[in-house]
């Protein structure tokens, strides 16, 4: 059996990206899959029957290469492409293959808005980089496997259908701002779970507080493992969310998504990504900003101070295009 090495160090949602290369790569390769990513996203792989051992990067990256250099891998697929992840490759006496960032072309557009992107989602990229093994896209999508400790019964909190609404993101720049947020559970009309990790909790107790629907609204940022989330996303009638690794486990789990674009865009190639013929996701952005997209990650807070490409969308259609998109009304 082949063994082969896997990196993507960070974070949700890139790695909930790499899934459908792994399990493509196990499968058709008859390939032993270990996985090296970050201590903190290691739950994220846990669950994966299509990976055999998750290596943990923790501080020093030395005693991690000698760790794997014990494995006598047969080769390296590098999706992280960083100088860590470029050390280890060199470190490891096996081929290495890696992928193009398109940096280059993320620079233009985020610079001088001269868009030389293909329109291509970055999990097809992935697939290109290693056409050469033989290894295929299945059109199966991603996948999220969700331990028997971490699934969440939604009756605790509400009967019948629910929406989630995702609270943070890694850049402030990528959030939807909190009178956005209770501007959404305002129109809305149906029970709602607010999700985050524990630094959103604050912004969740401020929108469960300020809408009049509170009663249909709970707060359960900080309350929930990742796993636990992402079980809540699981079983949701639909998904609103910005660019942020909630966006991508929605995905994996087929939910209906309103995808919500603040400084970057879909054109960066990381929109959701579903098995093929099954994709129900609406994409909400403001159009015509000069300014956008700003970054192909985010800032901390908007580099003009105005925030438009936020503060400029319309709760009302955001909720329009959930009911749209699911059949919430009809369960």
């Amino acid at each position: 059996m082949t063994k082969i090495l896997i990196i993507r160090f960070s974070s949700i949602g890139d790695i909930v990206l790499t899934t459908p290369v792994i399990r493509c790569v196990h499968r058709q390769m008859n390939a032993e899959v270990h996985v090296l990513t970050k201590q903190a996203f290691t739950p994220i792989l846990a669950e994966n029957p299509y990976v055999n051992k998750v290596h943990s990067l923790e501080v020093n990256l030395s005693d991690v290469i000698q760790e794997l250099q014990r494995e006598k891998f047969d080769l390296v697929i590098d999706l992280h492409k960083n100088l860590r992840s470029r050390q280890v490759r060199r470190a490891l006496d096996c081929p290495g293959v890696t992928f193009d960032k398109l940096n280059l072309q993320k620079w233009l557009l985020t610079v001088f808005k001269v868009d030389r992107l293909p329109r291509k989602h970055l999990v097809d990229r992935y697939f290109e980089a290693i056409a050469r093994f033989g290894v295929k896209n299945d059109g199966a999508g991603l996948d999220y496997f969700i331990s028997t400790s971490d699934q969440v019964d939604p009756t605790q909190w509400v009967n019948g259908p629910y929406l989630v609404l995702v609270l943070g993101a890694a850049h402030t720049t990528k959030q939807i701002p909190i009178g956005k947020l209770i501007a959404i559970v305002e129109e809305n009309e149906q029970p709602v779970l607010l999700v985050g990790g524990p630094g959103e909790k604050a912004i969740g107790d401020q929108v469960v507080l300020s809408a009049k629907s509170k009663k249909q609204v709970f707060n359960l940022a900080g309350q929930l493992s990742l796993g636990g989330s992402a079980d809540v996303i699981r079983q949701a009638a639909a998904v609103i969310t910005p660019d942020t690794g909630m966006m991508h486990i929605a995905a994996a789990f087929h939910r209906p998504i309103v995808s919500v674009w603040g400084n970057t865009v879909p054109e960066f190639g990381m929109y959701p990504y579903f098995p093929i013929g099954k994709s129900r996701e609406k994409t909400i952005q403001v159009e015509g900003l000069a300014c956008r997209p700003c970054s192909k990650i985010g800032y901390d807070q908007c580099p003009k101070g105005h925030f438009q490409c936020m503060e400029q969308q319309s709760a009302k259609l955001i909720v329009h295009a959930v009911l749209e998109l699911s059949d919430i009304n009809n369960k």
